[in-house]
């Protein structure tokens, strides 16, 4: 009896996220990526929608006067700018870490970490911006 059930545990022992394509492990840490990256992708959701879209990108500009100049929206790019450098460059970062190098190193097939990554780093904030109504 013990040679049979030693013998299944050691057919167990490769882990959720092992080489033999376990999505367990992939899905939770991207899923903790993706949370922390609302962060960084809403203030660049901000800038594509609020700054580029302006006709006015530095005072200068203001002189000129251009219908679709907003002060306040020219007055915090330069902090929400600063602020997804800050936020993005390390979740980028831990993202090439977590995804690549790390399961690389393992000796664990990227595919499913590539894939858990494209699909589950946006869907926390797909999901926050669909619940505030876009």
């Amino acid at each position: 009896m013990a040679g049979v059930a030693g013998r299944r545990r050691a057919g167990r022992t490769g882990s959720a996220g092992s080489s033999r394509g376990g999505f367990r492990v992939p899905v939770l840490v991207n899923l903790a990526l993706g949370i922390l990256a609302i962060i960084p992708l809403g203030l660049g959701r901000w800038l594509v929608t609020e700054w580029l879209p302006m006709g006015c990108h530095s005072v200068t500009d203001l002189a000129s006067a251009p219908v679709d100049c907003d002060y306040t929206t020219l007055d915090h790019a330069p902090v929400v700018m600063g602020l997804l450098a800050v936020t993005g460059v390390p979740l980028a970062i831990a993202v090439l870490l977590a995804d690549v190098v790390l399961p690389l190193r393992r000796g664990r097939r990227l595919g499913p970490w590539l894939g858990t990554a494209a699909v589950l780093l946006p869907a926390p904030f797909v999901v926050l911006l669909a619940l505030a109504g876009w």
